[in-house]
């Protein structure tokens, strides 16, 4: 099973780019960018809860479960 990250979605969707959702939801670009890449071991509700805010969106839209088969 695993947790797939579709942020770059959501950014491409709102056209905008990472270092600006960086900027406004208080966390460094590179944070982001290893939010992005699928590579967090963690994500903090509040961090969550900006990216949200910001990209008027919910968090099942960039968060997304994948059984092993689909990830494949």
């Amino acid at each position: 099973m695993a947790i797939r990250i579709d942020l770059d979605v959501q950014l491409a969707i709102r056209k905008m780019k990472s270092a600006e959702l960086a900027k406004l939801i208080g966390i460094t670009p590179q944070n982001l960018s290893v939010l992005r890449a699928g590579r967090a071991k963690a994500i903090r509700f509040s961090t969550l809860e900006a990216i949200c805010k910001h990209l008027d969106c919910q968090p099942g839209d960039i968060l997304v479960y994948e059984t092993d088969e689909e990830s494949k």
